[in-house]
């Protein structure tokens, strides 16, 4: 049955979109296949284009990248107030802001790829809060190397030397909160004496 041009660009655009996020996720096809119980064979003809992609195949795939069913769709805006994730590439980075608002205050969830491994320490204005959802996280900041797992967090004075990449070989899904011209987030329940830095 042929589709109306704009159902047909539609679909023939979920193929592309679905290898954009499993390849921005680190994830092979043969691990995708293992989670979603889809053929690794069935997941390459459907991101080529060879396979429609169906809603029994589409519901696992969005479930297994945790991104809502129209993310994977391209479904149009329809007044929904939450905000629409943009993600852009920085230096093989993917950086998603979570606001679309400017202000002092910016929320950004960081996809590390697993070669951001070099740390190359740089300082600029603001103060920053890190907090990893995914993966394990090495921080340089200053003389201290540290490495973060899941539920973990760390704050800094971004005007200390600091980098922050890969520790285990594999990708790091990081949420920032990134305050700039050096204004502090209070975000301990708790302040600390003396100033004492995330790892202390």
């Amino acid at each position: 049955m042929a589709h109306p041009p704009e159902i047909a660009e539609t679909l023939s655009e979920v193929g592309p979109r679905l290898r954009r996020l499993r390849t921005r996720r680190g994830v092979t096809l043969a691990a995708l296949a293992e989670t979603t119980g889809i053929s690794k064979s069935t997941l390459s003809r459907l991101e080529s284009g060879q396979r429609r992609p169906s809603l029994e195949l589409l519901l696992p795939l969005a479930r297994a990248h945790q991104v809502p069913l129209d993310e994977l769709v391209g479904a149009p805006e329809s007044g929904d107030p939450r905000v629409r994730l943009t993600p852009r590439e920085v230096n093989g980075t993917t950086v998603v802001p979570l606001s679309s608002r400017p202000g002092p205050l910016q929320a950004l969830k960081i996809v590390i790829p697993p070669d951001r491994c070099h740390p190359d320490p740089r300082v600029h204005e603001g103060y920053e809060w890190l907090y990893v959802l995914a993966g394990r996280l090495r921080l340089v900041l200053g003389d201290h190397d540290v490495t973060l797992g899941p539920g973990e967090a760390a704050e800094f004075d971004t005007r200390l030397p600091h980098w922050f990449g890969s520790a285990g070989g594999e990708p790091v899904e990081v949420l920032s909160l990134l305050g700039r011209q050096g204004e502090r987030m209070h975000v301990r329940a708790r302040p600390r004496p003396g100033g004492a830095r995330p790892e202390d």
